[in-house]
């Protein structure tokens, strides 16, 4: 049985376009994120993002793209057992739906499987240290029209 999502919205001053950038594009989810991040940007696509050093403490985690809808949602599976294909019975779906609001972006993200609430209280502490990495991150970038 599921535990309950995690769901966060943030207001950023910048476009749908570049913040669906941020949030999907390896190269920049990279820079907010984990240590590295290695996927194609195609549904289906398998994939890993790794925190830390493998060879020490660090981590690969599994990570496959469900959806790519640019500038509106970004999904994907995440934390399937290596070299198992991400299902809804075996790994947590992140989505990121993008709404333009004002002046940028109103960016609203959940994340959801949860089958043990540790591993929900895990990921709660561990976005809310990185989601509000986003704005800081989006604010060196040259996103001038």
């Amino acid at each position: 049985m599921e535990t309950g999502p995690i769901e966060r919205e943030i207001y950023i001053e910048a476009s749908p376009e570049v913040v669906f950038d941020v949030v999907s594009d390896p190269k920049h989810v990279s820079r907010w994120w984990p240590d590295e991040a290695r996927y194609e940007l195609e549904p289906g696509a398998p994939g890993e993002i790794v925190f830390g050093d493998p060879q020490a403490d660090g981590k690969v985690v599994a990570f496959t793209v469900v959806e790519a809808r640019p500038p509106r949602t970004f999904s994907f599976r995440w934390t399937q057992p290596a070299g198992h294909p991400a299902t809804a019975g075996n790994s947590l779906l992140v989505t990121f739906d993008l709404v333009p609001s004002g002046q940028g972006t109103l960016l609203t993200f959940s994340e959801r499987g949860f089958r043990e609430e540790e591993v929900r209280a895990d990921h709660v502490n561990g976005w809310d240290y990185f989601l509000p990495r986003l704005a800081p991150y989006l604010a060196t970038l040259d996103v001038r029209p």
